[in-house]
């Protein structure tokens, strides 16, 4: 607030040493100059209370509570007791979860997870088969889109599928087959661009039959 009283004494001292006019003012211009003032003085009054809220109380630091072992309740860590009130390890000393283990919602290699990952494939077979109509009209730009709309997933899903090396080995062609589909497009070379999409559909199946 002595920030608020002293722009308040400013303010005035600075307006005792305008220049006055000489003919008498507007009932308009003195309403505009009392909205402006009284502008400037919620301003200031905004910027005076901002470091009481931050600080939570006036006169004090913010308090942080960093490797503690209880953490302080008032402080920006919100309170947090660095796994000391938890029955099993967290994730990490900041963390309200625990480690990943057998009671853990989500399990790598489950049953849902793999399904999801068959179903991108299954999509991505719907999309590839529309790239031959795309490059029989060149139209370029849709064949560039197809191949980066969706197939950021499909990438995803291949590699979360591939284990064993021939799994690994036949998602490396198919791969192989959608960038150069890719790159053909860019150049607007039609026949190859052809050929390496249908390449990319044979290499996806050859892929799915290894799973």
């Amino acid at each position: 607030m002595k920030v608020l009283f002293c722009f308040t004494a400013l303010l005035a001292s600075a307006a005792a040493f305008a220049p006055q006019a000489s003919s008498p003012r507007t009932t308009v211009a003195v309403q505009a100059e009392r909205r402006e003032m009284f502008g400037i003085l919620a301003g200031a009054a905004a910027a005076a209370l901002v470091p009481a809220a931050a600080n939570a109380a006036a006169g004090e630091s913010p308090r942080f509570s960093v490797f503690g072992v209880i953490g302080d309740g008032t402080s920006y860590s919100e309170g947090a007791a660095y796994g000391s009130d938890q029955s099993s390890p967290l994730y990490s000393p900041y963390s309200v979860y625990d480690n990943q283990g057998d009671n853990s919602a989500y399990k790598p290699g489950g049953k849902e997870e793999i399904d999801r990952k068959v179903a991108i494939l299954v999509e991505t077979k719907n999309r590839l088969t529309k790239l031959d109509r795309y490059i029989q009209r060149k139209e370029w730009y849709n064949v560039k889109d197809e191949l980066t709309r969706y197939m950021y997933e499909t990438r995803g899903a291949v590699r979360g599928l591939s284990e064993t090396p021939a799994q690994k080995k036949a998602a490396t062609a198919f791969f192989r087959a959608m960038e150069d589909t890719y790159t053909a497009a860019t150049l607007r070379k039609q026949e190859v661009c052809a050929s390496s999409a249908a390449a990319s559909i044979v290499t996806l199946e050859a892929f799915v039959k290894t799973l």
